[in-house]
C-alpha cells in the first residue's frame, strides 16, 4: 500500500527546507526553519485545545480556516510567542511580510510557528532577518529537510522526521513529516510543533477529513506530563505536484490508501515525541483491548500512561502492577476489575501479571528484565467488549524535574 523512504519535509515534489541560527535564545545551534512550496498548497490544521494560545496559533487558524491554501512555514526555537497579546500577534505577521518581500508570495499564505518560553516577546528584528536568510537558503536535498528538524528543537534530544511513498492514480506521491515535541506534553495536543508536506492532489475537504480524524488516535493519544500546550499544531500541506487524479471521494481506494500513510506518519511521529519525553529513558505504551467502546478504550490507554506513579515504577523496573490497574480504576470508566488480565511486552517477551484482577505467579526476575527494555508495553484486556485503543508516553525520571527547574535559565 505504502513505503517507508528516505527523508522528512523535503520527500515529496516541489518542496524545500533552511534553517538558520538567527540568536534568538540559543548561543550555539540553529534555531529557525522554513519550509516551503513552489506552488500553493491545499492546507488543513489542528491546534491546541488550551483556552490559553500563542499567537502563531491564532494566525494560523486564521489561514487554514479561513484563507485555506498557504505556500511557506516559518518556525523559531526558544520563545513561544504565547500571552505576547496583540505585539505578539502582530509579530506573526510581520514575520509572514518578510517572508512575502523574501519569496514573492502573499503574506497571509504564511504560515509561522513558535515554540520555547512562555511569556517572552520575540526579537522581531532577529526573526524577520532570520526569514529573509532562510528565503535564500531553501534547498530541496533530504539534508536540508533533516536540517530544519534539528532546528526546530527544544528539549527533544533527537531529529523526528519521516517520509513514505505510494501509488495513487498510476503515479508516486510522497507524504514526509517532521515535528518536535519532548515537554509540556498531554492528550489534545501537545506542545508539539508538526508540519507534514505532500504532493497528493486531494481537496481541501478530505485533507482536512484525514488530518483531523486520524490526529484523534495518534497525536492526541501521547502524554509526557500531563500539560496540554499553549502552541500545539500540526500543519498538513499538499501541492498536488504528483499529478495524480484529484481524490474527492472518501469511498476512493486512493484516499483510504491517502490515509492509512497519513496515519503511518503520524504514529511514528507521535512514538518519537513520547519516547523522547523530557528526562525519558524509555517509550511506555499502553495498550487496552477488548474495552465496551472505543472511547473508553482511549480514556483506560491515556489514564495509565499519564500515571506518575505507574510511570516512576516503569522507570524503575519495577513491576508494580497494582498502578496500572489503579490507573485504570480511576479514569472514569466502569469495568469489572475481577475480569482484567494485564499483560507487560517488550516486543520479544511477554509476561502476563494479572489476570481476572488478581496476580498470577509470574517471575519477579522474568518481570524486571522485560521492563529493563527501551520501549515497554502493557496491555489490559478489559474483556468487556471489542474496542481497542493505544496510547504513548514514558517513564518519569529525576531528569524530568532537573529539566524543568531551571528550563528558563
Amino acid at each position: 500500500m505504502f513505503k517507508q523512504t528516505e527523508g522528512g519535509v523535503t520527500a515529496a515534489k516541489g518542496f524545500m527546507a533552511a534553517s538558520t541560527a538567527a540568536g534568538i535564545k540559543y548561543k550555539d545551534r540553529t534555531d529557525m526553519a522554513m519550509v516551503y512550496s513552489e506552488v500553493p498548497c491545499t492546507v488543513a490544521g489542528t491546534f491546541t485545545t488550551n483556552v490559553v494560545k500563542a499567537a502563531p496559533v491564532l494566525w494560523d487558524k486564521m489561514i487554514a480556516d479561513e484563507k485555506k491554501t498557504a505556500q511557506v512555514v516559518v518556525i523559531n526555537a526558544g520563545i513561544a510567542n504565547a500571552c505576547t497579546g496583540e505585539i505578539g500577534y502582530s509579530y506573526c505577521e510581520q514575520t509572514a511580510k518578510a517572508a512575502e518581500e523574501a519569496l514573492n508570495i502573499p503574506y497571509d499564505n504564511v504560515f509561522v510557528a513558535s515554540t520555547g518560553v512562555i511569556g517572552k516577546q520575540l526579537p522581531i528584528d532577529k526573526i524577520m532577518a532570520g526569514t529573509k536568510v532562510l528565503a535564500g537558503k531553501l534547498n530541496g536535498s533530504i539534508e536540508a529537510g533533516t536540517d530544519a528538524a534539528k532546528a526546530i528543537m527544544t528539549t527533544d534530544t533527537k531529529k523526528k522526521e519521516i517520509a513514505v511513498s505510494m501509488m495513487l492514480g498510476g503515479k508516486e506521491v510522497t507524504l514526509g513529516g517532521m515535528c518536535k515535541g519532548s515537554g509540556m506534553i498531554h492528550p489534545n495536543m501537545c506542545t508539539m510543533l508538526g508540519f507534514i508536506t505532500t504532493d497528493a492532489n486531494i481537496s481541501k475537504e478530505l485533507l482536512d477529513k484525514a488530518l483531523k480524524e486520524d490526529v484523534q488516535d495518534t497525536y492526541n493519544m501521547v502524554s509526557v506530563d500531563g500539560d496540554t500546550s499553549t502552541n500545539d499544531t500540526v500543519l498538513l500541506m499538499a501541492n498536488g505536484l504528483a499529478g495524480n487524479e484529484k481524490i474527492t471521494s472518501a469511498d476512493s481506494e486512493d484516499y483510504k490508501t491517502f490515509a492509512a500513510a497519513l496515519h503511518f506518519v503520524n504514529e511514528y511521529l507521535s512514538m518519537r515525541i513520547a519516547e523522547d519525553g523530557e528526562g525519558a529513558t524509555k517509550l511506555f505504551t499502553a495498550k487496552v483491548i477488548n474495552a465496551k467502546t472505543k472511547a473508553a478504550a482511549k480514556v483506560l490507554a491515556k489514564s495509565v500512561i499519564t500515571s506518575s506513579l505507574t510511570k516512576a515504577a516503569v522507570y524503575g523496573n519495577d513491576a508494580n502492577w497494582g498502578r496500572i490497574l489503579c490507573a485504570l480504576g480511576y479514569s472514569g470508566e466502569q469495568f469489572d476489575p475481577y475480569k482484567v488480565d494485564i499483560t507487560i511486552t517488550d516486543g520479544t517477551d511477554t509476561l502476563m501479571l494479572v489476570e481476572n484482577g488478581m496476580a498470577t505467579d509470574y517471575s519477579e526476575e522474568f518481570a524486571t528484565k522485560i521492563l529493563s527494555g527501551k520501549e515497554v508495553t502493557a496491555v489490559a484486556n478489559m474483556k468487556d467488549g471489542e474496542a481497542t485503543a493505544t496510547a504513548w508516553g514514558c517513564d518519569l525520571t529525576y531528569d524530568y524535574v532537573k529539566i524543568n527547574a531551571d528550563y528558563r535559565s
